[in-house]
């Protein structure tokens, strides 16, 4: 074996990742078949590969047998004895059939094979590694685009950035950095696919997780999230620990931990709300910025009619029914906006045996929302 075909493999394994023992599996195959093929040999065969030593011996391996019918893959009992007199019927004698030029040969035929193998062991190498990060967040260099996609180099591989994955908002250009979601990794001919998104609401949940140690260490949870991606979020949050304030945790000093979000978002506005097991409070909270004068909630149907004041009607629905729409996404819950006039007259508010909220304040989520009157 050439000092040439050593100093790949080391390169091989050392550079690419791919295990010692894939490469010499590789090789062995190739060399079999380059020795049937190029010497018309139907035998059985198998190939003994020393990486160390540089060598390598074709083996003839055939069944020792009391009667032979076929010499290319039995050998009689009484030849088998010229070899080692230990050997009986049933074991498998190994003969070296290694032609002079096999060298030559196997170098020109199991290339192909072996760089074919290689690329499979690469290719599987890497869909190991990106299996594991799915559903997670990367940066990634966008590295051109076509009429249908962006694609973004992740360091050992391309993903794929499909328009309805693109925020409507932002112009992607050769060279920008950007964090992406992945959303698949999948098998195919040509190798491992990567589809990635902005759009995903797992980015979102992604970059809180980066920004908020509170969240990464464990201690303040989200718990729904609801997106129209390059306009407008809202995130629900919740903590065991009374000393913790989920909303203020995730919004930061100044409002800087959200606004770090929003910035890489490019401007997408963010509603922090607190998160509550009683559908009441949660509806309530989920549709700052407005206030809420009552929420009558109808379990069964998993419904609720929220009561607002009569000037804060429009800010409740929002632009284009966005602020309610994102509401009922985020607690689950269908939720019915009626002003307080409207309620009143139909006799629903105020219930004399129910809560009143005066009012829900959003804290400095505020600071980041866009009021929409």
């Amino acid at each position: 074996m050439s000092s040439e075909l050593l100093d790949a493999l080391h390169v091989l394994e050392h550079d690419k990742g791919i295990s010692r023992d894939v490469i010499i599996e590789a090789i062995e195959a190739a060399l079999v078949s380059a020795y049937k093929r190029n010497f018309n040999q139907a035998q059985n065969v198998r190939v003994d590969l020393n990486l160390d030593k540089g060598t390598m011996h074709v083996l003839a391996r055939k069944d020792v047998v009391d009667q032979v019918f076929d010499s290319r893959l039995e050998i009689s009992v009484e030849e088998a004895h010229k070899i080692n007199a230990a050997f009986k019927v049933g074991d498998v004698v190994e003969l070296e059939v290694t032609p002079k030029d096999f060298g030559r040969i196997a170098a020109q035929t199991a290339k192909q094979v072996v760089t074919q193998r290689v690329r499979e062991a690469e290719r599987g190498i890497i869909y190991d590694e990106f299996i594991d990060r799915e559903d997670d967040i990367m940066t990634g260099i966008v590295e051109r685009q076509d009429s249908r996609f962006i694609y973004v180099n992740l360091g050992k591989i391309e993903a794929i950035l499909s328009q309805n994955e693109q925020m409507p908002n932002e112009t992607y250009r050769a060279h920008d950095r950007i964090k992406v979601y992945l959303t698949k990794v999948e098998k195919t001919t040509k190798g491992p696919q990567i589809y990635v998104s902005r759009t995903h609401p797992g980015l979102l949940k992604r970059l809180f997780e980066m920004e908020v140690p509170e969240i990464y260490e464990g201690i303040v949870e989200i718990k729904s999230v609801a997106r129209e991606a390059g306009d407008r979020s809202k995130i629900s949050v919740y903590t065991e620990n009374p000393e913790v304030d989920p909303v203020g945790s995730c919004v930061g000093p100044k409002g800087a931990r959200v606004q770090a979000i929003v910035n890489e978002l490019k401007g997408e506005k963010i509603d922090i709300v607190e998160w509550s097991a009683d559908p009441f409070t949660f509806v309530a909270n989920a549709l700052s910025p407005s206030k809420v004068l009552d929420v009558i909630v109808n379990e069964e149907e998993q419904a609720t009619t929220v009561v607002v004041p009569d000037y804060q009607l429009s800010l409740a629905i929002g632009k284009r029914g966005q602020n309610a729409r994102l509401a009922a996404k985020l607690t689950g819950w269908k939720i019915d906006i009626k002003s307080e006039t409207v309620a009143t007259e139909a006799g629903i508010y105020p219930r004399p045996d129910g809560p009143i909220i005066e009012r829900v304040d959003i804290d400095m989520a505020d600071e980041i929302a866009d009021d929409e009157e």
